[in-house]
């Protein structure tokens, strides 16, 4: 599929309305499940295309609906690499007591194939805040300076589960203080994954170029550390540009619908100790592609268990 061809989805009832400039949209007139007519599903993924993350309100999903939904968009994951184990038909929990994903990051990077669409849903929201924010790593792209686009068209980044979110905002890494949280951790890091990926990919539908960076990213090939850091601050901070993000206030009954492959998010951590549950389907992705016809290289385990479902 072209960029041009994004912008014209089949037409169907599905009513689609930009909630910000760079990203982002909500979309009515469906409630989603796994019986949608086709037409439907096409319009969907257009607009995914097209906004890279959408948003629908009142939907009536229970983990069911959620998986057969969310296999209409593609081949469904398993839930995590190492999280949830193989047996749990794809849906993974995000609950705040084992973790909070306060990083700019882009889901499972550090696997050679990076997924392609996520799916999530509220469970549990807190009183206040809990807000959730995605930003446009092609616009960022786009951004950038030709100078720029030209020195990261080149480099390649070394993605791994086992990079610390703490260190790559720039913090002090301190341990989990509880006993949950150090076992989710535990369980977190119990297999090592460690990807090659360029740090710019072409996008496999629509043939945009888009940054792949996010909090997985440790390190770039070739280069001193002290430069990698350098050059991948530099690049981030491109990526989550306030005026290239869209921000979502949950309520009960909502869904986002986010392309991986174009985005990062980030699950801002303002809520205290209250409680915050989520849960996310995943569509598995292809093998991401260099500008030059590159493919991502593993250098540390498989995605052969992640990307085949059973």
């Amino acid at each position: 599929m072209t960029a041009a061809s994004v912008t014209n989805p089949p037409q169907t009832d599905v009513r689609v309305r930009k909630v910000s400039e760079s990203l982002g949209a909500l979309v009515e007139g469906v409630g989603l499940s796994g019986d949608l007519p086709e037409p439907t599903v096409a319009a969907i993924r257009a607009a995914l295309l097209e906004h890279r993350v959408l948003f629908f309100r009142g939907q009536q999903l229970d983990d069911e609906s959620h998986r057969a939904f969310t296999g209409r968009l593609g081949q469904l994951t398993r839930s995590h690499p190492t999280v949830g184990g193989l047996d749990d038909h794809g849906a993974l929990t995000l609950d705040a007591r084992d973790s909070k994903a306060n990083a700019w990051h882009t889901d499972i990077t550090f696997l050679d194939r990076v997924p392609a669409i996520s799916v999530l849903r509220p469970l549990v929201l807190p009183p206040y805040g809990g807000t959730t924010t995605w930003a446009n790593a092609v616009e960022a792209y786009k951004r950038l300076n030709p100078g720029l686009q030209a020195m990261a068209d080149r480099l390649w980044a070394v993605h791994t589960n086992q990079h610390d979110y703490a260190q790559f905002r720039g913090q002090v890494a301190d341990p989990p203080t509880d006993a949950r949280s150090r076992a989710y951790q535990d369980t977190f890091n119990s297999s090592r994954f460690e990807t090659e990926h360029p740090v710019v990919h072409v996008h496999p539908e629509t043939g945009e170029r888009s940054l792949l960076l996010g909090a997985f990213a440790s390190h770039l090939l070739g280069v001193s550390r002290v430069d990698s850091d350098a050059l991948i601050a530099l690049l981030q901070r491109h990526v989550s540009r306030l005026e290239n993000t869209v921000r979502w206030d949950w309520s009960p009954g909502d869904v986002a619908i986010w392309d991986n492959r174009a985005t990062q998010h980030y699950g801002v951590a303002d809520y205290g100790d209250a409680d915050r549950v989520l849960r996310r389907m995943t569509v598995a992705g292809e093998v991401p592609v260099s500008v030059d016809g590159r493919r991502s290289v593993p250098r540390v385990g498989s995605s052969a268990a992640f990307v085949n479902a059973a």
